[in-house]
């Protein structure tokens, strides 16, 4: 009895030892195809970001991709989401402290990265989602949820506070600002002109915040 219990632990082990790689090699795929996804955005559009053109520039079989994610949509989807996060994660982890002293910083940080690769596949999702029924609920239900976190994040690390009349509506015009900045860096180098736009911003907020 206690030789079939051996072995039987052995056997155990040895499967859990066997899918722990397999989960890692899943996890590393997932992650290839979604920073794939971004970059095909970002570089060839909607139009020109297939599956298959993902899966070969993530290394990965058209099979495999569809493994993790069935559809287009589930893709470029589950991209923007990956999207989303490395924004929020990125903007964090320039003030680990939380609210920043110097606002024109923080400005400037929220400008970079609504003008950064990031952005600029999301917006190409954006008009996509705009012609295509199946994919514009998701996406703008994730985006609904994407904006309220950065506005949330920005109320925190710009020191904003909201019962001050104007305070909600100052930051949300600041990523709406962010937001039109990244639009016009999508056809020309801006960056001369954003900056004198970021400094103006960083006086206005001082003045409206306090």
């Amino acid at each position: 009895m206690g030789g079939v219990s051996t072995v039987g632990d052995r056997t155990d082990r040895a499967d859990r030892a066997d899918r722990v790689p397999k989960q890692d090699r899943s996890r590393a795929t997932r992650q290839r195809l979604l920073e794939a996804a971004v970059a095909c955005l970002a570089e060839h559009g909607w139009a020109g970001s297939t599956v298959s053109v993902v899966a070969e520039r993530a290394g990965v079989s058209r099979g495999a991709a569809q493994h993790h994610f069935p559809t287009r949509e589930d893709l470029f989807t589950a991209a923007v989401e990956y999207v989303a996060e490395e924004r929020s994660t990125a903007l964090r982890a320039l003030f680990p402290e939380g609210a920043a002293e110097d606002r024109q910083a923080v400005v400037s940080a929220l400008v970079d990265l609504y003008t950064g690769p990031l952005f600029r596949a999301a917006l190409h999702l954006w008009v996509a989602a705009s012609n295509e029924e199946q994919l514009r609920p998701r996406v703008t239900e994730l985006e609904a949820r994407v904006g309220r976190e950065t506005h949330r994040i920005a109320v925190d690390l710009l020191g904003a506070d909201e019962s001050r009349p104007g305070a909600r509506e100052t930051v949300q015009g600041l990523l709406d600002m962010a937001r039109g900045l990244g639009l016009a860096n999508l056809l020309t180098d801006d960056t001369a002109r954003r900056d004198r736009v970021v400094a103006q911003w960083a006086e206005l907020l001082e003045e409206a915040l306090g």
